[in-house]
């Protein structure tokens, strides 16, 4: 007698559960090292012994616990492992990368400057319509991109936002080297989808899920510098609470 349908489902999802432990556990083990290509869908599923569509269930149940990450013609990687850094202290995405072992850098892909809207001249305590330098930049973990970081500057750090070459690694730096040094950043994180200009840049599909924190950076004074918004790429942060402290987490 056949199996009944749903005999070879409860089956496939055992399957599934039973695949990716064992991955996890090889992934624990260093068998498969972070930001390494696994082996494709069909391979698995020659070693396995089963149907791709198990693998891949086994490696969305991965995903789903940022242990890999699928990347469009480029198969399924292995993350890196965590690092974490509190929020009790100010630091740029580059003392944190760093800190935490990691290559940072950024690409500025675009530059404008564009009135200010009612909001923004709140902020920024200036006249409504004076003009705002923008840039959207790209940062990179061990030259792959992971975030895009779109900023509105300040008019009165505008000379320095002008002279910024393309490839700047920190801004935080460029602007402590002329003089002004940053002291307090806020964030508010939410989920959000990827646009297509977020799809063009990290390389990922539209509507792909992206983690976005909003900042504002001020001077220890309390002079807004910056109002900055970033959208990262699933698996590579995350955010956690810990007896009353914040920690961000590299995946």
């Amino acid at each position: 007698m056949p199996s009944s349908p749903r005999a070879v489902s409860r089956t496939a999802v055992s399957r599934t559960v039973a695949i990716s432990a064992d991955l996890e556990r090889r992934i624990a083990a260093g068998e498969l090292p972070a930001d390494v290509r696994l082996p494709s869908e069909t391979a698995l599923s020659v070693e396995y012994g089963t149907t791709r569509s198990v693998i891949r269930g086994a490696l969305a149940r991965l995903a789903r616990l940022s242990l890999v990450s699928s990347r469009p013609r480029g198969g399924w990687i292995v993350q890196a492992a965590h690092q974490t850094q509190g929020f009790d202290r100010m630091q740029s995405f580059t003392e944190w990368a760093v800190e935490g072992g990691r290559v940072p850098a950024g690409v500025i892909t675009s530059r404008a400057v564009r009135p200010a809207d009612a909001r923004e001249a709140q902020q920024f305590r200036i006249r409504l319509g004076e003009a705002l330098h923008r840039i959207v930049r790209v940062r990179l973990l061990d030259g792959r991109p992971v975030m895009i970081e779109r900023s509105t500057w300040a008019p009165w750090v505008a000379a320095v936002i002008e002279a910024l070459p393309d490839d700047v690694v920190s801004t935080t730096v460029a602007l402590a080297e002329s003089g002004i040094r940053v002291a307090a950043t806020n964030h508010r994180i939410e989920a959000a989808a990827a646009s297509t200009e977020d799809a063009d840049l990290l390389g990922i599909r539209r509507s792909s899920p992206l983690l976005q924190v909003g900042r504002t950076t001020t001077t220890r004074e309390g002079r807004l510098v910056e109002i900055g918004v970033d959208r990262y790429r699933a698996g590579v942060i995350a955010f956690e609470i810990e007896a009353g402290h914040t920690v961000r987490t590299a995946l």
